[in-house]
Formats: structure tokens, C-alpha cells, sequence
């Protein structure tokens, strides 16, 4: 059953404490802390599903929001079929952030990768959200969809990966197969060559 699963890889980008750990803990294994601590480097987790009948594996890069890790950033989107980007619904600069991601997406992802936004912590004091408005209208220029999410409440965060893993494999069949043996030949390539095995920290991040 395994061998007929897609393989979808997804890398999460956003500011520290925009609540990235959040969604995906919340997603994967249904928990929430309002002490979660924050991701050094990346964590990765996998979460199954079946999206219109196809089984899905979804292989979930979290990445650290810390400014001094923003170099690490090409190791896990430079090969992804899919990037969710949070901000937080009551902070302007992690939505600014959010749309220096896609211009760094732009020019150094995958030509094809997905873009989805996530505005988390929908189940703060609404009287300080960001105009959501605006973000959708932003998301739609840029081709990505855009979802309204908290963590704490468990509200839209199924929609919002389960919309990843289906125009993923829309994608893929409006490519054709021969692309996308391409597509996953070259990706091949980019992750040997960022896994250097002489660096402890690396092996430890990208296990």
C-alpha cells in the first residue's frame, strides 16, 4: 500500500512564534501547547491522507522562524512541491515577512512549487486582526490560496493541508508523467548535494 502512495514534500516558512509548530503538531498528532517551544534549525513529520480517493503521504518540513537561521531556509524549499507560509493575524511584519518569502521563493524554489498562506491565531481579540481582506486579495495575485486558521481552536487547518496535497497532484497530472520523472530526478540531485555527510548538525536536521 505504501509503494502506492504520492510522496508530497511541504516546507512551512514564517516568522518565529507566528505558530508554524503549532498547525503541524495540531495536524499530525491533534495536540496543542501554549508553551510550545521554539524549532531550532527544522523538524519533520509525515501525516497520511487520502485526497479524492489517492493516498497521500505528506512529508512536512517545520522550519525555524529565528532570523539566524534564514540561511538554512534553501535546504528544505529548494526541492519542495509546496510551501505554507504563516503570519500571525495580529502582526503586520510577520505578513510583510510573508511576502519576502514568496519573492525568495520566486527566485530560488522549484519554478512549479505550491503556494499556500495561513493567517493563525484566528482565536485572538479580533479588534487587532490585520485586514484578512487584503491577504486574500495579495494570495490570489501570487497564485496561492489563502486560509484563516488557529492552532488553539483546531479550525481550518485540515482545509488548509488537505488544499496543499490536492493542487499537488493537480499539478502533477497537468504536467504529465515525463515531468514530473524530471522534476523528481533533479530534486534527487539538490538533496544529495545539501546533505554533505562530514557535518554532524546536518545529519542530525536532515535525518
Amino acid at each position: 500500500m505504501r509503494s502506492n502512495s504520492s510522496m508530497i514534500k511541504l516546507v512551512l516558512l514564517g516568522d518565529g512564534r507566528v505558530g508554524k509548530t503549532s498547525l503541524v503538531l495540531r495536524y499530525v498528532d491533534n495536540v496543542f501547547s501554549d508553551k510550545q517551544v521554539a524549532t531550532v534549525q527544522a523538524s519533520y513529520l509525515t501525516k497520511r491522507l487520502t485526497v479524492d480517493g489517492e493516498s497521500v503521504t505528506l512529508s512536512i518540513w517545520d522550519t525555524a522562524g529565528q532570523e539566524r537561521f534564514h540561511a538554512l531556509g534553501p535546504i528544505y524549499y529548494r526541492d519542495a512541491d509546496a510551501a505554507l507560509l504563516v503570519y500571525n493575524l495580529l502582526c503586520k511584519d510577520s505578513f510583510n515577512r510573508v511576502q519576502s518569502w514568496v519573492k525568495e521563493l520566486r527566485k530560488m524554489a522549484n519554478k512549479n512549487i505550491v503556494l499556500v498562506i495561513a493567517g493563525n491565531k484566528s482565536d485572538m481579540d479580533k479588534m487587532q486582526h490585520l485586514n484578512v481582506e487584503d491577504a486574500e486579495r495579495y494570495a490570489e495575485s501570487i497564485g496561492a490560496t489563502h486560509f484563516v486558521t488557529s492552532a488553539k481552536l483546531n479550525t481550518g487547518i485540515d482545509e488548509v493541508f488537505l488544499d496543499v496535497a490536492r493542487r499537488v497532484l493537480e499539478q502533477r497530472k497537468s504536467l504529465g508523467p515525463e515531468l514530473a520523472t524530471a522534476d523528481a530526478r533533479r530534486k534527487s540531485v539538490i538533496i544529495v548535494d545539501k546533505q554533505p555527510t562530514d557535518s554532524p548538525a546536518a545529519s542530525k536536521c536532515c535525518s
